[in-house]
């Protein structure tokens, strides 16, 4: 009974944490002119800190979901958190470029990797059913954090300059992410010292990390989130530009990523509750059909009416398909490598969601046109539709000792 009701306060703690650690970071856009007239420090040059955090978070996240696996998420979250808040303390102090690209960028990169995959992998453990359901609310609590971390930054630098703006973040994710952390515990299943390796309903329980790794599963796993995130990541960050290039005056332009955002939180929970229903790995392989048409359907688009309503079908579709991975994940490896796993898949997501950014611009550069982004886009969403066609579940070791 305990089990059964904590598991929704880890689920809040995840949420919680996922809102604070990621809102911290991408409240750079927000400072980025700011810092630019204070500093004098160019435009690009403070947003290749992003670009560096996405490389951080994608090569830290295997790292740090493997030390969530051997000594417990709490640990790992909560040094996640403390670095997190020594970061943005220090890039606010920071007296060149290149030492504000190395605490933001880096440092403040390799924190918030340790807050996603140790806390997916644990949410996963703590629930048997609604699974789907309770990785989609956590994910739902990071997709909160454009609509209210950035808000938020918008409002401290309006009154403050940006160093003290970003101190008081420093101070807010102390404040509130160091005590969360707290909250979090593993799962009843590894608190008891552990899983037994022979357990007969674990799929691959007797395997070792390196086995899993070279598991077609896992390969398949990591192919389809890269492509999946190479898919929506240009969208995400160039339609408002997109937009912006077909008349659309900036003010309603911004409103279209908020309308992408919202749509986003109602897709999370739905698709997370599809998922239970209907199973993680059918409704994933149709979010990704739909996700590859949702980006063709930009091109489309022209005026403002007819960009909400991309944004909000895309938005809908492409972050509701983004947490079924951690329940695929859970349903085919064993409980005690769930860290690395997901880990790992979030790693090939983060390293796909770095091309979106610099292929669009590229494309804009070269054609001064958007549109072979999105038709781009919709050749790679087509990809990771037939990448994760070819998955097939893990045999489950009751299953495979009987065929023996």
């Amino acid at each position: 009974m305990i089990h059964t009701h904590y598991r929704w306060v880890i689920v809040a703690a995840g949420g919680l944490l996922g809102c604070i650690a990621i809102g911290a970071m991408f409240s750079l856009p927000v400072f980025l002119l700011p810092i630019a007239r204070e500093t004098g420090w160019s435009v690009t040059g403070i947003s290749t800190a992003m670009t560096v955090g996405f490389l951080a978070m994608a090569f830290a996240s295997m790292v740090w979901g493997g030390l969530s696996d051997r000594w417990g998420p709490r640990p790992v979250v909560l040094s996640g958190s403390v670095l997190l808040a020594a970061s943005l303390l220090a890039a606010s102090l920071a007296p060149s470029l290149l030492a504000f690209q190395f605490v933001f960028g880096l440092v403040a990169g390799v924190a918030v990797a340790a807050v996603f995959a140790p806390m997916m992998a644990c949410v996963t453990g703590w629930f048997d059913t609604h699974r789907s359901l309770a990785v989609s609310l956590v994910s739902a609590g990071m997709g909160m954090a454009p609509m209210t971390m950035s808000p938020f930054a918008a409002w401290l630098v309006t009154f403050n300059d940006w160093r003290s703006a970003m101190q008081i973040i420093a101070l807010l994710v102390a404040v509130v992410m160091i005590p969360a952390s707290l909250l979090v515990r593993r799962a009843p299943a590894l608190e008891a010292g552990g899983e037994d390796p022979a357990a007969t309903d674990e799929p691959q329980a007797g395997m070792t990390t390196r086995d899993i790794l070279k598991t077609p599963q896992f390969i398949i796993l990591c192919l389809t989130n890269f492509f999946c995130c190479a898919t929506h990541s240009g969208p995400i960050f160039h339609t408002v530009s997109y937009a912006i290039t077909c008349g659309i005056p900036m003010i309603a332009a911004v409103s279209i990523y908020s309308i992408e955002g919202l749509a986003g939180m109602g897709g999370r929970v739905a698709f997370g509750l599809l998922g239970d229903r209907f199973g993680a790995k059918h409704i994933l392989v149709l979010g990704l059909f739909a996700q590859a048409f949702g980006a063709l359907a930009y091109v489309f688009a022209g005026g403002l009416a007819s960009f909400y309503v991309v944004a909000g079908l895309f938005g809908f579709i492409y972050a509701g398909v983004m947490p079924l991975y951690a329940v695929i994940a859970r349903e085919n490896f064993p409980l005690r490598m769930m860290g690395t796993v997901i880990g790992g898949t979030a790693m090939a997501g983060s390293l796909g969601m770095a091309l979106g950014p610099v292929a669009g611009g590229l494309i804009y550069d070269t054609f001064a046109s958007y549109t072979w982004l999105y038709v781009g886009s919709w050749g790679i969403g087509l990809g990771a539709f037939l990448i994760a066609m070819t998955f097939k579940p893990v045999p489950r070791a009751r299953a495979a000792l009987a065929a023996a």
